[in-house]
């Protein structure tokens, strides 16, 4: 049984957990064709920061489907044991509780590691604002030290999950990866600081990496409880609980909604090219107005006074890694939708938020971001 740095068990190293609701590894089976070329690909030991939350868990099931060997490392804050519940038994999964901030305890789980993929990060902009030094310690301080357990064990390639929020309002769509930089809170600050660390890793040490700016991602096992924050998670619990969509200024405003199994395949297709110093946005190829959001999920709405520093639209530019790495997105926007519904349960637990709930929330974010 292995033991966190906290001595506390890691209960999927244990083997007693029951499979979720939450389980979608049928989305990364392969077909026969694909099948052959795994078995021929190289086994790859990897590393996922962050692996038992949203993202990350796609990420490992994807690894494991294409027949590497999966470290997790996360601190449970925001992850859930129960994303990777479906692996417990899986002598190739290896789940560790760890403060990614700890440097000193960080470099040995690095040993004879191929691939990191640094997924681990506090998200979400109103605790971003109340909590600025938790961000800075998670967001900055976090990648410092994976980065460096990374050089130290001469990892041969690292990706970092950046954040489109780094562009701020744009001036311009889609956007580019050459557009200013303009990171209107702490959060988009953090994940941005990140991203220049990784840069730098790159550039004065030759740490092998790159950086992916996520746009919108969505899908099961998002977050389905805690503060006020993405749109999907806010509007399927108010769906279960038959309340109208509480939908921000009139509805007009668009997302690059982009499904997590298409970031989860740029993740790897990035890890498993020679780029290194780059930057690349990951989107959906298309943005989508929330007001089409809600009529695909069916169900009244309310409409709430629009909120300072949220863009009216986001939309990726991502000619620059279909020309680079060959990578393109393959859920439309209707399919994933679609696979939110299906797994509409996922969020009945999740807390409801009402208008005045949510004005209540989004005060510090009046009061930060305001003219």
């Amino acid at each position: 049984m292995l033991k966190s740095p906290l001595n506390r068990p890691c209960l999927l190293a244990q083997g007693n957990l029951t499979l979720g609701t939450n389980c979608t590894t049928d989305l990364y089976m392969p077909s026969t064709k694909i099948a052959k070329r795994i078995i021929m690909a190289p086994s790859r030991k990897t590393l996922v920061t962050g692996g038992a939350g949203f993202i990350g868990s796609h990420l490992v099931d994807r690894l494991v489907a294409d027949g590497h060997e999966v470290t997790v490392l996360d601190n449970f804050i925001t992850g859930r044991p129960a994303n990777l519940a479906h692996h417990a038994k899986n002598p190739k999964v290896r789940l560790i509780e760890q403060d990614i901030s700890d440097h000193k305890l960080m470099k040995d789980y690095f040993k004879v590691i191929d691939w990191v993929f640094h997924v681990a990060a506090r998200a979400d902009i109103v605790p971003s604002i109340q909590e600025p030094l938790g961000y800075h310690s998670s967001n900055v301080d976090g990648t410092v030290a994976t980065l460096e357990a990374a050089r130290l064990n001469d990892v041969k390639r690292f990706v970092y999950v950046a954040s489109s929020s780094c562009y701020g309002l744009p001036d311009s769509f889609p956007t580019t990866e050459s557009a200013p930089i303009r990171t209107m809170y702490p959060y988009a600050l953090t994940k941005y600081l990140g991203e220049l660390q990784v840069m730098h890793w790159c550039q004065v040490y030759k740490l092998p990496a790159v950086s992916l700016r996520f746009f919108n991602v969505y899908g099961p096992r998002s977050r389905t409880s805690g503060t006020y924050g993405a749109v999907f998670g806010v509007f399927l619990a108010q769906k279960i609980k038959g309340q109208p969509y509480t939908v921000v200024g009139d509805g007009t405003q668009t997302r690059d909604f982009t499904f997590v199994t298409d970031v989860v395949d740029a993740l790897v297709t990035a890890a498993g090219s020679n780029a290194s110093g780059e930057i690349f946005n990951v989107g959906s190829g298309n943005t989508y107005s929330i007001n089409e959001l809600v009529d695909r999920l069916g169900g009244e709405k309310v409409y709430l006074p629009k909120r300072p520093g949220e863009p009216d639209c986001t939309f990726a530019d991502i000619s620059k890694i279909q020309k680079t790495l060959g990578w393109k997105p393959k859920v439309s926007f209707a399919e994933g939708v679609k696979v939110m519904l299906e797994h509409l349960n996922d969020w009945r637990e999740a807390p409801l938020w009402t208008k005045d709930s949510i004005a209540e929330a989004t005060k510090d974010w009046h009061r930060y971001l305001g003219k």
